[in-house]
Formats: structure tokens, sequence, C-alpha cells
């Protein structure tokens, strides 16, 4: 019976070629998943860390990495003055109390405005902005948004609205290096966070879409229209601090 010989020369290097080809595809594959796997899975790990654990924004991460200056002060809730959570729902998102981190309505009346032609005004809720700060880039873009949508509804499932609230006051930016509540306080007025008065809580308020460019301190004209618009909407707001105000 006839013996086979072994492949030798080009076809044994071919052969050995594609075996490499295929095993680094492999692990390729293998180190893909692994990854995709990590940034599904550390989302909600990290969330329910920071259901006890203060929590630092990306910005803030990468401020330090650049050895920029960072002052961030955490306070509890209870430390906040009234006047400053009742301003910032005012302005920002005044559902935040009934809504579960997205509001459907809003974000489908921006789609239509952007498939119109127009330009979308924001959108974003306090729940979907932690999420930002929290997990993702500032510069925006439509790939930013989509991903703010599941994981501010996972915030919204796994923290309390008062935990949320409490860790977006903290880690909003309020100027050059300013984040938090108490470090926006101290920094511009001079005093703690508990203290501020309807004025200053809404002039900070309205500084949130803009922090690098508004001076909650020194206000601009159109800025001080904002804060007084933002009082005057706060008397009228009702009951929609309740979920995080008693009475």
């Amino acid at each position: 019976m006839a013996r086979v010989k072994p492949p030798t020369g080009e076809r044994a290097e071919s052969g050995r070629s594609a075996g490499k080809g295929r095993s680094i595809f492999r692990m390729l594959r293998k180190s893909l998943f692994k990854l995709l796997l990590v940034l599904i899975l550390l989302p909600p790990i990290l969330t329910v860390i920071y259901s006890f654990v203060p929590p630092v924004s990306t910005l803030m991460i990468s401020r330090y990495v650049q050895f920029l200056w960072v002052d961030r002060q955490w306070v509890s809730l209870d430390e906040i003055s009234p006047n400053l959570v009742r301003a910032v729902i005012t302005s920002e998102d005044s559902g935040f109390c009934e809504n579960h981190g997205v509001e459907w309505d809003v974000l489908q009346e921006q789609v239509e405005a952007l498939s119109d032609g127009e330009t979308p005004r924001g959108a974003s809720t306090i729940t979907m902005q932690t999420a930002k700060n929290l997990f993702l880039w500032g510069e925006r873009s439509y790939i930013r948004k989509g991903l703010e949508l599941p994981l501010a509804l996972m915030l919204d499932a796994i923290l309390t609205k008062r935990r949320i609230l409490e860790i977006y006051l903290n880690i909003a930016e309020w100027g050059e290096g300013i984040f938090g509540a108490e470090a926006a306080a101290q920094a511009w007025f001079g005093k703690p966070a508990k203290d501020l008065n309807r004025t200053e809580a809404a002039r900070l308020a309205t500084a949130l879409p803009n922090p690098l460019v508004r001076n909650p301190a020194r206000p601009s004209g159109g800025h001080r229209r904002l804060a007084a618009t933002n009082v005057a909407r706060v008397q009228g707001a009702g009951s929609i601090f309740g979920c995080v105000l008693p009475g």
C-alpha cells in the first residue's frame, strides 16, 4: 500500500499560514466578545455601586488624567437648598418625578423636527443628562443620544429619584473645573449650597445648558431674564417636586 507523503514546501507553508490566520481571527473574536460583554455589564454594575458611593463624571476623569484642576465637594441632597432643587427641575426636566428617565413624547417631537429639516432643541431629561455625565462623552452626536436612552432607563430602574438628582447635582459642570452644587455655590456666591436663595439658585440652574459661558455671579442681560423666568415658573410649578422634596 502506497504511503501518503506529508505536504512539503509551499503547500505546507500555506497550510501553516492559514492555520495561524484562523487562530488570530478566533482570538480577535473572543477578545471583541469579552470587550462587548464588559461594556454591557459595566454600567449596571457601576450604577449599583453608585447607589451608595459618590461617583465622578467622565469629564472629571478626563480632567484628572490631564492633570487639570477639579473642584468638587460632594454633599447630600439634604445639604442642597430646596431653591436649587426646584430651580433645576423646573429648568431642566419639569416631568422628572413622573417620567421613567425618558420623555418619549418630547423625544418624538425632536425626531419629527429633525426629519423636517429643523434644528431640534434639547430633549434630555435629568436622568439622561446624568447617564451622559456618568458613562458617555461630552461632544454631541446622534450616537451618544441613542446610548443615553437605555442608560437612562437603567438608571431609573436601579436608583431612586432622590439619588439620581443627588448624583446629577454633584457632578454637573458649573464652570471651568467646577463640578457640583457645593463647589458652584462656593465659587460663584461664596456660600454653601444649602444657603442659596431663589435668585442665586435660578442663575445656577439656567447656567447649566452653557456652563462655560454663563456666569451666575455676573449674568448677562439674557441670563438675568432666563433666571427671572425660572423664579416665576418655580412659583407656579405646583407639586412637580414631590418625589424629591417633602410637602
